[in-house]
């Protein structure tokens, strides 16, 4: 006699995995950057903090007002050993073109990132497929190439650059001083706590 087929597969299946402190997957990508076509591909992320910045297309019209206002505070990353790289569809071709005709956009100085291919919105879970769009994913990560921040946004709702440099200190903070956490809105120079059996219950 022949064993029925079992044809649920749910039993197997392997859980989804949490993408915090997940490895960037391998990309390779052409980049707009201070004038040249550069050449970006995960391995360039390592050593350093990063911030990776998805949004849906150039010659837009709230993607400008992010990467305008990431623009401003850029010199701020940059004095923290940040990089930040902006990432949409686009091709690179593009990304000049907007850079060439923007007024708000000329002021970028770190490398946009072209991904036709549609790879790197894959890798980081943010590509919208019927639309072949990324949402406004955020995403910083340490110098060993792990994720530690995540943050997705609809494609109305415009992020904000001061909070994300306030998460990026506080994310630093944390790497650099094992045994203590910042609690909520943290900012540079607060106090910060140091969990233990003593503070349960006491927050």
């Amino acid at each position: 006699m022949i064993a029925p087929v079992d044809n649920d597969t749910t039993a197997t299946k392997e859980p989804d995995m949490s993408i915090i402190n997940s490895q960037i997957k391998p990309f390779a990508s052409k980049a707009f950057h201070n004038g040249q076509f550069i050449d970006v591909t995960d391995q360039t992320l390592l050593g350093k903090w990063s911030v990776v910045f998805f949004y849906p297309a150039d010659f837009t019209f709230v993607c400008p007002t992010e990467l305008g206002d990431l623009a401003d505070l850029y010199p701020e990353f940059q004095k923290l050993g940040v990089e930040i790289y902006s990432v949409s569809t686009d091709t690179h071709f593009t990304h000049k073109a907007w850079h060439d005709t923007s007024d708000t956009i000329k002021k970028i100085q770190y490398p946009m990132l072209a991904d036709p291919t549609h790879l790197i919105s894959r890798n980081f879970g943010v590509l919208i497929e019927e639309a072949g769009l990324a949402d406004r994913g955020t995403f910083v990560i340490d110098p060993e190439g792990k994720i530690q921040i995540v943050e997705i946004n609809a494609g109305g709702v415009g992020r904000d650059a001061a909070e994300l440099l306030r998460k990026v200190k506080a994310a630093q903070y944390v790497a650099a001083h094992p045994g203590e956490v910042c609690p909520a809105k943290w900012q540079e120079g607060d106090a910060t706590l140091a969990p233990s059996l003593d503070l349960v219950g006491k927050i």
